[in-house]
């Protein structure tokens, strides 16, 4: 299935240089993005065309404490196994002691090419590049809903990542309602009282879910110090927005920033999940800016998402589990499992 679609690997302002490049692990394929010479993005299977070593034995797991690129290359990329170089833009420039009259023809030897696209700031590459479709296709809803909110310009001020003994699945139709607030997130529905109403069944997120009176973002005391971002509604200035971008993007936004999470499953009962805080770069540039207030209340609800959906993943594996009865205000999660039907 996630070979299959555009697959969201991280923020384009990671790269910001040429050869800086990310290494990802995408179900099991690594893949090399990197910025070329003429200043955009190219992605490659990380193998050399030669005799199949990894390019750069980089574990391609996302960093909780480094959020440039996973390493830089030097000029070239070349293969630690025997030296084959290739320029950043795939294509084969040296093979040591061989040329033409070793059958040797260049043009046939480039790295294999993955399709890769920027949307909204993010970088998402197409394990299949004869089958990827315009990626516009696979965000046409969300391009409407996420209009008036600036992604592209946004930057990551802190990245917090964890190992979730889940299924991807669990995750994404657990983010995608709110029945569980009441129980499980006592703190958060404090702030936004409207998530615990009847179950979160009358919710409307295409207008935005209000906070309690006076509070307008998602920190403890529903306040801070920075501004909203501009050009947003009034109803956007003081609601918070919540959207799945399938595969593997989970974005909540609030007036003055936005929590990005990526999902990297791993296997039927482990996902990583990269939560990246984006915010404004002239709000970033004041010096008394502190995400804190931000980080620490996302990083609460977040574990206790975390806790939840490892219960539910042991669960899901006793012998007499089948499936799950979906109440009327999961429709959504109802949606993933059509979304599902329609690509298996």
């Amino acid at each position: 299935m996630f070979e299959r679609q555009w697959f969201c690997v991280g923020r384009e302002e990671e790269i910001p240089e040429p050869g800086d490049h990310l290494v990802c692990d995408v179900v099991g394929e690594s893949i090399i993005v990197t910025r070329t010479r003429a200043g955009d993005l190219a992605a490659y299977v990380n193998l050399c065309r030669h005799r199949g070593s990894q390019l750069t034995d980089a574990a391609g797991k996302p960093s909780q404490t480094y959020l440039g690129p996973t390493g830089t290359f030097k000029g070239s990329i070349q293969c630690p196994y025997h030296a084959w170089t290739y320029g950043f833009d795939g294509r084969l420039r040296a093979a040591p002691f061989l040329d033409e009259t070793d059958g040797l023809d260049k043009e046939d030897l480039p790295l294999h090419h993955i399709a890769l696209e920027i949307w909204a700031g993010f970088v998402w590459i197409h394990l299949d590049p004869e089958a990827a479709g315009p990626i516009a296709d696979q965000f046409q809803e969300s391009e409407t809903y996420l209009a008036n909110y600036p992604l592209t310009d946004l930057r990551t001020a802190v990245r917090l990542v964890y190992p979730v003994a889940s299924n991807w699945k669990a995750l994404v139709e657990n983010y995608n309602e709110c029945y569980h607030c009441g129980p499980v997130h006592p703190e958060l529905v404090e702030l936004v009282p409207a998530f615990r109403q009847r179950g979160g069944s009358e919710l409307d997120w295409e207008s935005g879910i209000p906070h309690r009176d006076g509070a307008w973002t998602f920190t403890a005391s529903g306040t801070t110090n920075r501004r909203p971002f501009s050009g947003l509604t009034p109803e956007e200035q003081e609601r918070h927005k919540g959207q799945l971008v399938y595969p593997n993007l989970m974005l909540s936004l609030s007036a003055d920033h936005v929590a990005a999470f990526t999902l990297w499953p791993h296997g039927p009962a482990l996902t990583t999940v990269v939560c990246d805080f984006l915010f404004h770069p002239d709000e970033m540039a004041r010096p008394d800016f502190d995400p804190s207030d931000a980080v620490e209340f996302w990083d609460m609800v977040n574990l206790q998402d975390w806790k939840i959906c490892e219960s539910v993943q042991r669960g899901m594996s006793s012998r007499r589990f089948t499936t799950g009865f979906y109440a009327p205000m999961e429709d959504y999660s109802m949606d993933i499992r059509r979304y599902l039907d329609e690509l298996m």
